[in-house]
C-alpha cells in the first residue's frame, strides 16, 4: 500500500510542482518589482511637481520684488528730482524774499526756510532708502543707520542701532531683501506698537548674521492669526533668503523680530 502511494509521486510530478512554484515566484517577483518601479516613478513625478511649483513660486516672488523695487526706485527719483527741486526753488525764493522783507517778518521767513531745508534733507534720506541702487552702494549697515536717523528726526520714538562682530560680505541683492524686511518692521513699529524705544542689533557671528529689532510697545498675542500684509511680506522675504524668521511678542511688553541669515547657505 505504501509502495503504491510512493509510486504515485513520480519525478515528473515533482518537476511539475517545482515549475509551478518557480512560475508563481517569478510572477510575484515581477509584481513586486513592477510595484516598486511604479512607486519610484510616481514619487519622482510628485517630487518634480513640487519642485516645479517651488521654482514657480520663487520666480513669482522674485518678479514681484523686482517690480516693487523698480516702483520704489521711480518714487525715489520723483522725490529727489521733482519734489526736491521744487523745494529747492522755494528755498531760493525765500532767500530773495528775505532780502526785501520788512524786519518784522524776517524771522518768520528764516523759520520757514529752515523747515524747507529740513524737508529737503528728509526727502533726500527717504529717496536713498527707497532706491535699491543707493542701498547697494552704501551697504546694509549704513542703510539701516540712515533709516534709524530718519526715525529719530521724526521724534516719534528713540531708536538705536548697534553693530557687533566683524562685518561680513553679503550679496547686495540679499542685503536689499534684509533691509526691506527691517524697513517694513520699522514701519509696523511706527504704525502699531505705540513704542517709545526701539533697539536694533546686527551681530555678525561666525556662520550667521543675526539681526534683532526690539521695541517696548503694546505688543500682541502671537498665537492669534494675523492678517498683517507687512508680517506676511517679512516672512516671505526670509524664506527667499533661506533664513530663520523669529517673531516674539507679549502684550504690554513689546515685540522682537529676529532674523538669522546664514552666510554659507545663500540661495541662487
Amino acid at each position: 500500500m505504501l509502495q503504491e502511494e510512493n509510486n504515485l509521486i513520480n519525478p515528473e510530478t515533482i518537476l511539475l510542482i517545482v515549475y509551478a512554484i518557480a512560475v508563481i515566484f517569478l510572477l510575484l517577483l515581477f509584481v513586486i518589482v513592477f510595484f516598486i518601479a511604479f512607486q519610484k516613478r510616481k514619487n519622482k513625478l510628485l517630487l518634480e511637481r513640487i519642485e516645479a511649483k517651488q521654482r514657480f513660486e520663487k520666480e513669482l516672488a522674485n518678479t514681484q520684488l523686482e517690480i516693487q523695487e523698480q516702483t520704489f526706485k521711480n518714487i525715489a527719483w520723483e522725490l529727489h528730482d521733482n519734489v526736491g527741486q521744487l523745494l529747492s526753488v522755494v528755498s531760493m525764493q525765500l532767500n530773495i524774499m528775505l532780502t526785501k522783507a520788512p524786519d518784522n517778518i524776517k524771522e518768520q521767513i528764516v523759520d520757514t526756510k529752515s523747515v524747507v531745508s529740513e524737508t529737503v534733507q528728509e526727502i533726500r534720506n527717504l529717496s536713498k532708502t527707497l532706491n535699491h541702487d543707493v542701498i547697494q552702494n552704501i551697504g546694509l549697515v549704513r542703510s539701516l543707520q540712515i533709516e534709524v536717523e530718519r526715525f529719530n528726526k521724526l521724534k516719534y520714538l528713540a531708536a538705536t542701532i548697534k553693530i557687533e562682530g566683524k562685518e561680513v560680505y553679503i550679496k547686495s541683492e540679499h542685503e536689499i531683501l534684509i533691509f526691506r524686511m527691517y524697513q517694513e518692521c520699522l514701519s509696523n513699529v511706527m504704525k502699531h506698537s505705540k513704542a517709545k524705544k526701539l533697539d536694533i542689533v546686527l551681530n555678525y557671528k561666525k556662520d550667521v548674521l543675526e539681526i534683532s529689532a526690539k521695541d517696548d510697545g503694546v505688543g500682541f498675542d502671537p498665537l492669534q492669526k494675523s492678517e498683517s500684509s507687512g508680517l506676511q511680506t517679512i516672512k516671505g522675504r526670509s524664506e527667499l533668503l533661506n533664513a530663520k524668521y523669529l517673531l516674539t511678542s507679549e502684550i504690554e511688553k513689546g515685540t522682537n523680530l529676529t532674523l538669522i541669515y546664514p552666510y554659507t547657505d545663500e540661495p541662487e
